[in-house]
This record gives C-alpha cells, sequence and structure tokens, in this order.
C-alpha cells in the first residue's frame, strides 16, 4: 500500500486541500493523511513538493503514432494541400517512423502525464510499441476504403489487425476507428459497427473536419471531386452525412474534430449520446475551423481534448494543447473553461474510452500526474488554470501504482 500526500488534490472535478491517496493498484481511501496512515500502518508516503497538486493520469484520446517522423515534410495551411502532402511522402515517412521514433513519441506523451493513450493505427505498425509502452493504450483499429471493388480485401485486412491487437495484451485493449464519411463504404461500416456492437469495443470516428468534407458530401464538389477524380477515378461519394451519422445510432461513438459539424448534426450526436474528441492545434494547422465548445456545451455533448499525431501537430505534449484550446476559445469566462478543459483529459475521455480511470475515486486505477505550481495559488479555483499555464512537465506519474 501506498500513500501519497499532495498539498491539493483534485477529486469530482473540485480541488480540495488536505486530501491524500491510498492506493495499490487500484484506489482504496481517501482522506486526511492523518487518518489514512492509521489505517494504513504499513504503507509507504509519496509527498508532493509545496503546491503540488494530484490529478488523476490524463487521458490523450486521439493520436497517431505512425507519422511520428514528420516534422517539416507535410504542408500545412489548408486541408487539401496538407493531404496531398501525405499521399506524396506517405511511404518515406512511414520508412522513417521506426519504433524508437514511436517510442520517442509516446515518451513525450508520459513526461506531460498522460497515462492513457486511443492509438489511431492504420497499419498496425506500432502495435509492438504500444505493447512495450509504461501507459495503456486503446488501440483503435482503424478500417478505410471506399472502392467497393476492395472491399473484402480491406476488411480482411482489418480483422487481422484487430485480431492482433486483442491477443497482445501488456495494457492493449483493442478498439476500432472508422476514418471518414468520404472514405468508407457503407458495407464495411456496417460490418465494423456491428462488430464494436457485439463486442463491446470503444469505437472513433473522423468526422467533419474540413469545408471541403462539407461539400464533398452534401454537394459532390469543391476540393475533394479532383481528388477523388484523379485518385479513384470517381465523382460520387460513397455516402450521406445523415447515412454515416446514423450507422452509430447503437453504439456511443466518440466521434473526432466535428469542426465543420452543423447545429443539427450535433443535436443529433447529443440524442445518441455520442462524443467529441477536440484536436485544437490540428485543426488550426489543417486550416479545418474552430469547434465551437460553447455549442457543444449547451448541447450537453461531452468532448476531450487531444492531440492527434505528429503529422498535423508540432508535439504530443498534452499541456501545449491544453494552452492552446485556453487560447483558442475566448469566449466565456477563462476559469470555468480551464476547469472544463481538464476534464477534457481526465473524466470526459476516460467515459468515452472505456477505462477505468480518469477520476481520483475509490475503485478506479491508480493513474496519477503529480504536478507543481510555482507559488501558491490565491483561491482553488485557479488552479485548474495555472496548472494548465505553467506546466510543461508533471513531477510524477503513477500508472496501476508503480512509478514510472
Amino acid at each position: 500500500m501506498t500513500i501519497i500526500k499532495p498539498t491539493y488534490t483534485y477529486i469530482d472535478n473540485q480541488f480540495y486541500e488536505n486530501q491524500a491517496v491510498a492506493f495499490d493498484t487500484t484506489i482504496q481511501a481517501i482522506d486526511c493523511y492523518e487518518n489514512l496512515i492509521v489505517q494504513y500502518p504499513d504503507a509507504k508516503t509519496i509527498k508532493g513538493g509545496d503546491n503540488s497538486v494530484l490529478y488523476p493520469g490524463f487521458i490523450n484520446s486521439h493520436v497517431h503514432l505512425e507519422f511520428s517522423a514528420n516534422k517539416t515534410t507535410l504542408q500545412y495551411g489548408d486541408f487539401m494541400p496538407w493531404l496531398d502532402s501525405v499521399i506524396a511522402n506517405r511511404e518515406d515517412l512511414i520508412n522513417a517512423c521506426d519504433n524508437a521514433t514511436m517510442e520517442q513519441a509516446t515518451q513525450e506523451m508520459l513526461h506531460s502525464g498522460v497515462t492513457t493513450f486511443g492509438a489511431i493505427s492504420s497499419f498496425g505498425a506500432e502495435l509492438e510499441v504500444c505493447a512495450k509502452t509504461p501507459q495503456k493504450v486503446v488501440f483503435f483499429n482503424e478500417l478505410i476504403g471506399s472502392n467497393a471493388a476492395y472491399a473484402d480485401a480491406l476488411y480482411g485486412d482489418f480483422l487481422a489487425r484487430l485480431d492482433a491487437s486483442k491477443s497482445i495484451g501488456n495494457g492493449v485493449v483493442a478498439g476500432i476507428a472508422i476514418h471518414s464519411p468520404y472514405s468508407v463504404h457503407p458495407v464495411l461500416l456496417k460490418r465494423a459497427v456491428t462488430i464494436a456492437q457485439n463486442e463491446k469495443l470503444p469505437l472513433s470516428a473522423h468526422f467533419m473536419e474540413s469545408p471541403a468534407e462539407r461539400e464533398w458530401l452534401e454537394h459532390e464538389s469543391g476540393e475533394f471531386l479532383s481528388f477523388f477524380q484523379k485518385y479513384f477515378n470517381t465523382s460520387t461519394p460513397v455516402t450521406t452525412i445523415p447515412e454515416f451519422i446514423e450507422s452509430f445510432d447503437n453504439v456511443a461513438t466518440h466521434f473526432t474534430h466535428a469542426v465543420q459539424a452543423s447545429d443539427a448534426e450535433l443535436d443529433y450526436l447529443s440524442m445518441k449520446n455520442h462524443s467529441i474528441a477536440h484536436c485544437p492545434r490540428s485543426n488550426r494547422l489543417l486550416g479545418c475551423g474552430r469547434l465551437p465548445i460553447e455549442k457543444l456545451i449547451e448541447k450537453g455533448i461531452p468532448f476531450s481534448i487531444a492531440t492527434d499525431g505528429l503529422s498535423s501537430n508540432h508535439s504530443l505534449n498534452i499541456f501545449d494543447e491544453l494552452r492552446a484550446a485556453l487560447m483558442l476559445h475566448y469566449l466565456g469566462p477563462l476559469a470555468p473553461l480551464a476547469q472544463m478543459l481538464i476534464k477534457g483529459v481526465t473524466s470526459v475521455p476516460a467515459k468515452a474510452l472505456g477505462v477505468n480511470s480518469g477520476e481520483i475515486a475509490v475503485g478506479k486505477a491508480a493513474d496519477f500526474a503529480l504536478v507543481s505550481l510555482p507559488h501558491t495559488p490565491n483561491s482553488l479555483e485557479d488552479i485548474a488554470l495555472q496548472t494548465i499555464l505553467h506546466t510543461q512537465h508533471v513531477d510524477q506519474v503513477i500508472i496501476d501504482g508503480k512509478s514510472e
């Protein structure tokens, strides 16, 4: 048994003084230190420094590791030129992204307090790295393929990757990701969603990321028209927006981006108990626009904060992402926004990914991130904001009760 004694503890989306936590692999008790040491006299004690804050381990709900070798190769500023640059440089970037490169990416997340992440995998190349990393991983096997002629082959490859992720163990949980409405044939989509429903697997899907995506799906025009004519010899989308989102009616899904989603579509996602992964820096770099989180709040749609991958970002540090979100969303009071952003890397993604963490509560996994503020905050209500502003790396990371 171990007792950790910080200055402040984040419990049920609030901050408390003089609250310590007793744990082994899971949280056993929360009380003042004096009571816990009487209850567990043989426990080892971890004492946080001055102005230390104990959070549940952070969760990065949506990250691509397969393009972690990218630094200056891909073109930013607009979605379609970026996509063209991905296709042009795809093989070189994949070949350059060896295990060491992906391990470095997972370590960057770990040093910023990320104890669980959702890995979106197109090829399965990062499975070995995810099995070795200290963090817990929800391994989202991505399904992609809009050409019916290749549907069976693509589906067979997807099933093989899914089976591999189910059997590897070591903290890896298998999940399913649908690439996007424009890139997955409805037949394949239905099969994959059925698996997720029957096997109760976490489900993710890119949705309404760019203006070009909406124009293509609604009007069969725009920059995606020339893209599909060039690469796939087609001028017709494989699905419609309503057909796509209705496919997820029976499985709570973590939709990624949704920057260009309409009010009616957001209402539908809310009605079906879906959630959204928000990647603010990726959206900015690809010219996708700003996700109006004020609408999500109004409609009761939970949202996580995620980094996306290094193909559309410059770091996987979760605090870099939180600071970007803090500056991007200028509407409304600052302190409540910061508190909501902390929820977006703790309890919200935990529920969306189906993991037993994201909260400091009895019975939850003993996953923690311990940080230190530079000075004493003026009030408990300021701690979330000051944490986001002043933290680059955490002091200590604990996963399943073990210091990493």
